[in-house]
């Protein structure tokens, strides 16, 4: 691991009308729209979507680095993720995030182990030990630039 703090670079632009486009360097664009419970088309990736599946991500990629140090043997790791989005506090938010983790070893490998790994995944999983923070916002409002015509 590089040492921290580590950066990371996003910027996604989008018109009045149609889908989102997020960019970070050296990745594939995605395109993203609201879900269908806002009215979406409900066929890309949207915010709430993508949370969540970062929250699954970031386990099984927690899980995964964390089992090559303590030289588990595994096969696969699964996680299904599930977000609820609802009123809390005075405020629209997620509630909850449940995550179901399946690891498949191979034949005569350490369950136990494979159990304490998924601990010390949940427990190091950095994007769930960051999701109780609020984005910092910095705004800025500008105007496109009016064409001067040469005056005769």
């Amino acid at each position: 691991m590089q040492p921290l703090p580590h950066h990371y670079e996003v910027k996604v632009t989008a018109s009045e009308k149609g889908p989102a486009e997020i960019m970070s360097h050296e990745l594939m664009t995605l395109r993203s729209a609201p879900p269908r419970q806002y009215e979406g088309p409900g066929d890309l990736w949207s915010p709430e979507t993508l949370l969540v599946a970062a929250a699954a991500d970031c386990l099984v990629l927690t899980f995964r680095a964390i089992a090559q140090v303590s030289k588990l043997q595994w096969s696969n790791i699964t996680c299904d993720a599930d977000g609820t989005v609802d009123r809390a506090q005075g405020a629209i938010r997620f509630t909850a995030i449940r995550l179901h983790a399946r690891v498949v070893l191979p034949a005569g490998a350490d369950h136990e182990k494979a159990y304490r790994v998924l601990e010390k995944a949940e427990k190091a999983c950095l994007v769930g030990n960051s999701l109780k923070c609020e984005p910092m916002i910095e705004s800025e409002v500008t105007s496109e630039v009016e064409s001067l015509a040469p005056s005769a």
